[in-house]
């Protein structure tokens, strides 16, 4: 089991949506909460994979999925999904909320370009 002692469960999430992706109008696929501060960043599927650079830059090692439905920690230093503490609400973004989203900015070949940057 990886380590809780950097979840703050009292952190509010910044926001419903991944807040670099909306600085920049981009889109995102899903979306991560940190654990520690409630920064929302966008998954690594995305293509900003803002979550990620969050971790990197500020030390926070650990998410949690902010998809309705889901409840998974996962732990950058030990690679590890594990289960852990309720969250400050809300605990995903909004039910109405598209994947990917958000809706108005997902160009119509999404799946392609999500593809191209794997490789």
């Amino acid at each position: 089991m990886s380590d809780t002692s950097s979840i703050d469960p009292t952190a509010a999430p910044s926001s419903t949506g991944c807040v670099e992706c909306e600085a920049s109008e981009s889109w995102w696929f899903h979306l991560r909460r940190c654990a520690t501060c409630g920064h929302i960043g966008c998954c690594d599927d995305s293509l900003g994979r803002h979550a990620t650079a969050h971790a990197k830059a500020s030390g926070h090692l650990v998410i949690r999925s902010f998809e309705p439905g889901e409840s998974w920690f996962y732990s950058y230093a030990t690679s590890e999904t594990f289960e852990g503490p309720e969250l400050a609400p809300p605990e995903s973004h909004p039910v109405a909320q598209s994947t990917p989203g958000p809706a108005e900015r997902v160009p119509g070949d999404w799946q392609e370009r999500l593809m191209e940057q794997r490789w």
